[in-house]
C-alpha cells in the first residue's frame, strides 16, 4: 500500500503547533455505536478551532479491537469523512492510533493509510516481550507505511520507562515526525528532549505534551542543552491530549495565548503559569488520578454529557464508570474554574449543528 504523504500545510502545522484532542467514542445506553453523536464530535472539534483529532487512541477505548466489537475501521472512517465533507480551509491533521505487536501494528496503519490519515500514533503498550531494540525495529516497521507520532507513555497505565538511549535510536528513523511526551515524570521527558535536541533531525522532530499534569509548562518551557558545543533549544509546540478532548474551544484559547506569549515580551507568563495549575486540578478530577485514573474515559464522557455533545457516559467495558466523589468533583470545577469551560460555545454549536443537519436532510 502506497505510503500518505504529507504536505506543506499538514508538515507547517505540526510543527508551528496546534491542539489535538484525544477522540471518544460515542455509545448509546445499549454500548452500541451512536454513530450520529460520534460524527457530531468531530464537528465540534473542527468547529472549536482544532487543528486535529487522534482516532483509535486510548480514549477512544482499546476494547474497539476486541472481534466481538470491531469498530477500529468504523471510528477511522467515520471521523475521515466528517472531516472531508467539512471542507475546512485549513489544514487539519488526522492521527490515527496504532497499537499491539508488529504484525497487528502494521495492519492498523495500513488502515489509517486507507482513510487517508496523516500519522500514526504509535503504542508501546503491552508489548512488554519487546527489547529495545526490538522496539525500534517495530516502530521502523511502522515508519514503512505511515509517518510516526512517537509516544512515551507513563508506566501507570501500562507504558514502560524507556532510556535516552532508546530514544537517541528512535529520533533518527527517518519517517519519525513528531513524538508525544506523556511519561508525567520530568526526568523521563528530558530523557526524550535531549535525545531531540542531540538529533541532526532535530529540526524534523514536532514535540508534543501528553503529561496532563503540566500541560501549561510544558508549552511555556524552553528545553536547552549544550550539543557539541552549541546551545540547542527545542520546546513543546502543541499537545496530543484527552484533556483537550473536553472544553476544547477554551483549549484553543489557551494555546494562542501561550504562542502570543512567547512572541511577545513574556509578561503573561505569571498568569499563565497560575492558569496551568487551574488546568492540572481540572484534569486530576476528569482524569481520576486520585483513583490511579479508574474513571479516566468516564470522566470525559461526563462532561460532554453536562454539555449535551453525549447521551450518556457509556464505555464498551460496563464496569468502566466514575469513581465515588468524580461527580462531586467535577460540580468543583465548574464552581470553580467556569472561565475554563467552553459550555456556552456548545450550546452555540449544537444549536448551529442542529439546524445545519436537517438543512443537509432536506437539500
Amino acid at each position: 500500500m502506497k505510503q500518505t504523504i504529507l504536505n506543506t500545510t499538514i508538515k507547517d502545522l505540526l510543527h508551528n503547533g496546534t491542539v489535538i484532542p484525544a477522540h471518544p467514542l460515542v455509545l448509546d445506553e445499549n454500548r452500541m455505536l451512536d454513530e450520529e453523536r460520534q460524527r457530531r464530535l468531530t464537528r465540534y472539534y473542527m468547529a472549536a478551532g482544532a487543528g486535529g483529532v487522534a482516532v483509535g487512541v486510548h480514549t477512544t477505548q482499546f476494547e474497539i479491537r476486541k472481534p466481538e466489537v470491531n469498530l477500529l475501521e468504523t471510528v477511522l472512517k467515520l471521523a475521515a469523512e466528517e472531516i472531508d465533507k467539512a471542507q475546512l480551509s485549513r489544514p487539519f491533521i488526522k492521527v490515527a492510533g496504532i497499537v499491539g505487536p508488529t504484525a497487528n501494528a502494521i495492519k492498523e496503519a495500513q488502515l489509517a493509510v486507507k482513510y487517508g490519515y496523516h500519522f500514526g500514533l504509535v503504542s508501546l503498550g503491552g508489548l512488554k516481550d519487546y527489547s529495545e531494540t526490538d522496539l525500534i525495529e517495530h516502530i521502523k516497521a511502522v515508519a514503512e507505511i505511515i509517518a510516526v507520532f512517537g509516544f512515551y507513555l507513563q508506566p501507570a497505565v501500562g507504558g514502560r520507562i524507556l532510556s535516552f538511549n532508546f530514544w537517541k535510536q528512535f529520533v533518527e528513523i527517518p519517517n519519525v515526525s513528531a513524538i508525544k511526551v506523556a511519561a508525567f515524570n520530568r526526568y523521563q521527558t528530558l530523557d526524550v528532549v535531549r535525545a531531540v535536541c542531540s538529533s541532526v533531525r532535530r529540526n524534523e522532530i514536532a514535540l508534543y505534551t501528553g503529561n496532563d499534569d503540566n500541560i501549561v509548562a510544558d508549552l511555556l518551557t524552553p528545553y536547552r542543552f549544550h550539543i557539541n558545543g552549541k546551545l540547542v533549544e527545542k520546546r513543546f509546540v502543541g499537545g496530543l491530549l484527552g484533556h483537550w478532548a473536553v472544553w476544547t474551544k477554551k483549549a484553543v484559547e489557551l494555546h494562542s495565548e501561550i504562542k502570543k506569549c512567547l512572541t511577545g515580551d513574556g509578561d503573561e507568563i505569571s498568569d499563565l503559569l497560575a492558569k496551568g495549575i487551574e488546568i492540572t486540578d481540572m484534569n486530576e478530577v476528569i482524569f481520576d488520578a486520585r483513583n490511579s485514573f479508574h474513571g479516566c474515559i468516564p470522566g470525559i464522557h461526563e462532561v460532554l454529557r453536562r454539555q449535551g455533545l453525549l447521551e450518556g457516559r457509556w464505555c464498551l467495558n460496563p464496569h468502566e464508570e466514575v469513581s465515588p466523589g468524580q461527580l462531586e468533583e467535577i460540580d468543583r470545577l465548574y464552581e470553580m474554574y467556569q472561565e475554563n469551560t467552553d459550555d456556552a460555545f456548545v450550546k452555540e454549536f449544537l444549536e448551529k449543528d442542529k439546524k445545519q443537519v436537517e438543512s443537509n436532510a432536506l437539500a
